[in-house]
């Protein structure tokens, strides 16, 4: 589609001139005497760029923009005129203008202007949409204790240079927790580079970090940037970290310390300025005493720690996480929006989830995907989560007496009756046999919450 240009001029010369030289050049365009006239337009017809006369009867040029930066700041307008001072273009830059150009108009210099113009404004347009997608695509989903924690500690150290070390089980988000830092970073435009180092061949991820140079190997064909490079000025994502050889793991420290490094088969010292976030769901700990891991590494790394929870110690989490996600899917796959039942949702509750987020998020896109109707019941769920959600959260909580063991089964069944009639204990008590008098003091002697229950938790 052609962009579209809005002319302002009250000269019909100069309109019939700057238009037939932009039609002449593929562009859309329309045009405008005056002020009124022009801001009219712009609301009717939603031009790409306005060319704007600066001396003109009843409202000027520069009231007319300033109108339009008001109401419409990402459109860009360039001002005209055959009289222009250096006090005329301040204002008209302070007022919002992206350009000015000097009557008698230059053909070279319109086109150059006006293509220069709308190309920068469509790159910003489109950087947006990415930023904004990527704020979407990484959002921290938890409203739990310890998600409130890790989103405030975001907060903090995301504004900072500091390096970063994420631990956590797979498939907990670290990958999120890295996008939000560096979205919340000075360096939010420049790159965000992952490298997932156990996904790398051993013999091609000094290539992969460092780049290489034409004939390096039987291979290199030609000179390939690194990711190091790629992420100058922004920030590199080293996942699964604890995965490196001891040879590699020497090579990026002398990076963090030094800022330089040469490609494979190079002698050429490239410098970079990158923000390091690391990640692993090994203990460290554990693997530098088995000396599979640099001390000097890790000290170095270890700026600013952050741990990510399993999903099992915020499973209050589960009912929003299942939630966004049932939104997201049933949206990217156009089909009619799909919920679980009560009885649906306890099980996810209650299952201990090994994988974690992602295997949350799995299980809710394959229930979108093949169930036929827009209540998804306990029948529809996979033989992993009716199988063991009860007897997973059994052993979790581990009883060695009888009298353990039962008051264990008597708060998970109470429990999971409450969910399944929205916490309204007369029903509750009702369809388990007991008054609802008694009901309540059982329920206060095993210390189960009925608002908390109610809510879904």
């Amino acid at each position: 589609m052609a962009q579209k240009v809005l002319i302002v001029d009250d000269e019909p010369s100069i309109l019939r001139l700057v238009a037939d030289i932009l039609s002449d050049e593929g562009f859309e365009t329309c045009t405008a005497s005056g002020g009124q006239e022009a801001l009219r337009r712009i609301e009717r017809d939603g031009p790409d760029l306005v060319l704007l006369d600066v001396s003109m009867p009843g409202d000027d040029g520069l009231v007319v923009l300033e109108r339009v930066h008001a109401t419409r700041p990402d459109l860009p307008v360039v001002m005209m005129s055959g009289h222009g001072t250096v006090e005329t273009a301040m204002r008209a830059t302070r007022l919002g203008a992206y350009d000015f150009l000097e009557k008698p108009l230059s053909y070279d210099k319109l086109l150059l202007c006006v293509r220069h113009v709308l190309e920068t404004t469509r790159l910003a347009r489109e950087n947006r949409r990415l930023r904004d997608e990527l704020r979407g695509s990484s959002e921290i989903i938890g409203e739990t204790g310890v998600m409130r924690q890790l989103k405030e500690q975001i907060a903090v150290a995301g504004p900072t240079d500091g390096w970063v070390l994420i631990t956590g089980e797979n498939g907990t988000g670290k990958e999120l927790v890295a996008r939000q830092l560096h979205l919340l970073s000075k360096r939010v435009d420049a790159a965000f580079i992952e490298v997932n180092s156990a996904a790398i061949p051993e013999e091609l991820i000094e290539s992969e970090l460092f780049g290489h140079e034409k004939g390096a190997f039987t291979g290199a064909l030609q000179t390939k940037q690194g990711k190091f490079e790629a992420a100058d000025g922004g920030t590199i994502f080293l996942d699964e970290i604890g995965d490196m050889s001891l040879m590699t793991q020497a090579k990026i420290l002398r990076i963090l310390q030094e800022h330089r490094f040469e490609r494979v088969g190079g002698n050429q010292t490239i410098e970079v300025n990158v923000r390091v976030i690391a990640a692993t769901n090994k203990d460290l700990g554990e693997e530098m005493a088995e000396g599979r891991f640099r001390e000097d590494l890790y000290y170095r790394l270890n700026v600013i720690p952050f741990h990510v929870p399993p999903l099992r110690e915020r499973a209050d989490d589960i009912p929003l996480l299942t939630e966004r996600f049932l939104d997201r899917f049933c949206t990217e796959n156009s089909v009619a929006r799909k919920s679980l039942s009560p009885q649906a949702l306890s099980k996810l509750v209650a299952h201990n989830w090994p994988g974690n987020v992602r295997e949350l998020q799995n299980i809710v896109e394959r229930l979108v995907l093949m169930t036929p109707t827009e209540i998804i019941d306990v029948s529809a769920l996979p033989e992993q989560i009716t199988d063991s959600a009860r007897d997973a959260r059994l052993r979790s909580m581990g009883a060695d007496r009888l009298a353990d063991a039962r008051t264990l089964f008597e708060r998970e069944f109470l429990s999971e009756k409450l969910r399944e009639h929205g916490g309204n204990i007369s029903r509750t008590a009702e369809v388990v046999g007991l008054k609802r008098e008694s009901l309540s003091r059982k329920l206060r002697s095993l210390g189960i919450d009925v608002e908390r229950t109610r809510d879904g938790g």
